[in-house]
C-alpha cells in the first residue's frame, strides 16, 4: 500500500482515483461511515423508490470545466435547476433576493434599473461603509427591511448566534440580483446524478489499486500503516491531534424524516423558513430532484425531511465550520502540527476548516494532487 485516503467524499474519493489513475499507486481508502460519499450520500427509500440525500440536498453545480468533465466520466447528471423559496409568515417568496422578490415584499413593479436605484437608497439609510459582521454585510448588500426579512431570523436558527456576532464573509456566498434569474446558483452547469450519489462514488472508487475499507477510524490503523505510507487525510484535525490546542467551532444538524402520503408536499425541492418562530430551517422534498423518474415522482407518497441546527458536540457531525478569527487562529496551530508529520496532506471540508461546495472539493483535491502529492512523491 502506498497511499492510505482517509475520507470517501469528493475530495477523497477524487484524490483515490488521481493517485491510482496518473501514478498507479496503491490506494486504501478508509471511512468510519457504513457507506462511501462522505456528506453527499444518498439512499433510495424503500417504501417510495425515492432517492434522498441524507446529510441534506446536494446539487452539484460548478463553472469549472475540468470539474465537470471530471465528474461526468462516473455518472449522467440530469438537467435539475435549482430553485429555492422561502416562507415568512403566510407568504413565500423566490431566494436568493432577486426581482421578483423585492416586487412581492414591497408591493411594486419595479425595472431592473428602478430596482437597483430602490435597494441603493434602503442600503444608503443603514449601510456602514466597512461592514465587521454579518449584519452589516447584509444591510450593506439589500438594506435593513429586506435583510430582517429573509436574513435575520435564517440565519440566526442557523448558526445559534445574533448575525452580528458572525463573520461578515458568510453572507457572501448568496447571491443577490435585480433581474427575474431564479437559479440559486449562478454556475454554468448544474445537475443530480441521474443513477444517484451512490452510483457516482461507487464508479469512482471501483479501480484495481483502489481497496475501501469500512467503518474504520484511522486512528485505529495509522500505527499499523507501512512506514513508506502516505496519507491524505479529510477527517477534524483536532481529533487527529486529541485536542491537544482546545476544539474547532462547528454547527451541526438534525434531520427529522417523513414519508407522506400525497404526491406534492411543497411543489419544490427546498422550502427556507425565515421566521424564528418555526425551528427548523428548511424542509428537504427530494422526488424534484429526479423529475425523470417518473414513476417515482408520480406515485402518491413523498418524502420530506426537516432540517435543525443545533449545537455540535464532540462525536456528532460537523458540518459548518463556525470561521471566527479565533477559531481560524485555533485551526491554523492545527496545519502547522500537521504539516510536521511526514508523508501527510490535509484536505477535505473537515481538513481545511472551510465550507466547500461539491465542485469546489473537487478542484481542490486535484489542485493537492497536481501540485503537493505529485513533488513529494516525484
Amino acid at each position: 500500500m502506498q497511499f492510505c485516503v482517509v475520507g470517501s467524499g469528493f475530495f477523497g474519493a477524487t484524490v483515490a482515483r488521481l493517485l491510482a489513475e496518473e501514478l498507479d499507486a496503491d490506494v486504501l481508502v478508509i471511512d468510519e461511515r457504513e457507506a462511501v460519499g462522505g456528506n453527499s450520500r444518498s439512499f433510495f427509500n424503500t417504501d417510495t423508490g425515492i432517492e434522498c440525500h441524507q446529510y441534506g440536498s446536494h446539487i452539484f453545480h460548478t463553472s469549472n470545466s475540468q470539474v465537470w468533465e471530471f465528474v461526468r466520466r462516473f455518472t449522467t447528471l440530469n438537467d435539475y435547476r435549482h430553485r429555492v423559496f422561502i416562507r415568512r409568515g403566510n407568504a413565500v417568496f423566490p431566494m436568493p433576493i432577486n426581482l421578483a422578490t423585492v416586487n412581492q415584499f414591497y408591493g411594486k413593479a419595479l425595472s431592473p434599473g428602478e430596482a437597483k436605484a430602490f435597494l441603493a437608497a434602503e442600503i444608503a439609510r443603514d449601510a456602514v461603509s466597512a461592514p465587521r459582521n454579518l449584519e452589516e454585510k447584509a444591510i450593506s448588500l439589500v438594506g435593513r427591511p429586506l435583510y430582517e426579512a429573509f436574513i435575520k431570523g435564517y440565519t440566526q436558527k442557523q448558526w445559534g448566534r445574533p448575525p452580528c456576532e458572525l463573520p461578515a464573509d458568510i453572507i457572501t456566498r448568496l447571491p443577490v440580483r435585480t433581474t427575474y434569474h431564479a437559479d440559486y446558483f449562478n454556475a454554468l452547469w448544474q445537475g443530480v446524478p441521474a443513477e444517484g450519489y451512490g452510483a457516482l462514488f461507487a464508479n469512482m472508487l471501483l479501480h484495481p489499486r483502489i481497496e475501501v475499507l469500512l467503518h474504520t477510524r484511522f486512528e485505529t490503523m495509522r500505527n499499523s500503516l507501512p512506514s513508506d505510507c502516505y496519507t491524505v487525510y479529510t477527517g477534524m484535525l483536532d481529533r487527529l491531534f486529541d485536542y491537544r490546542y482546545g476544539e474547532l467551532g462547528w454547527r451541526s444538524l438534525r434531520f427529522d424524516w417523513q414519508t407522506v402520503p400525497v404526491q406534492d408536499y411543497q411543489g419544490t425541492s427546498v422550502m427556507n423558513y425565515a421566521d424564528t418562530e418555526i425551528p427548523f430551517t428548511r424542509i428537504h422534498e427530494f422526488k424534484h430532484y429526479n423529475l425523470e423518474r417518473v414513476e417515482a415522482f408520480t406515485s402518491n407518497k413523498t418524502v420530506i425531511c426537516r432540517e435543525y441546527p443545533q449545537a455540535f458536540s464532540r462525536g456528532g457531525e460537523a458540518y459548518y465550520p463556525v470561521n471566527t478569527a479565533e477559531n481560524m487562529a485555533l485551526h491554523q496551530k492545527y496545519l502547522v502540527a500537521a504539516a510536521k508529520l511526514p508523508r501527510f496532506f490535509v484536505g477535505g471540508r473537515l481538513g481545511a476548516y472551510r465550507y466547500w461546495d461539491m465542485d469546489m472539493a473537487v478542484a481542490e483535491a486535484m489542485r493537492l494532487f497536481e501540485t503537493d502529492i505529485c513533488a513529494a512523491v516525484g
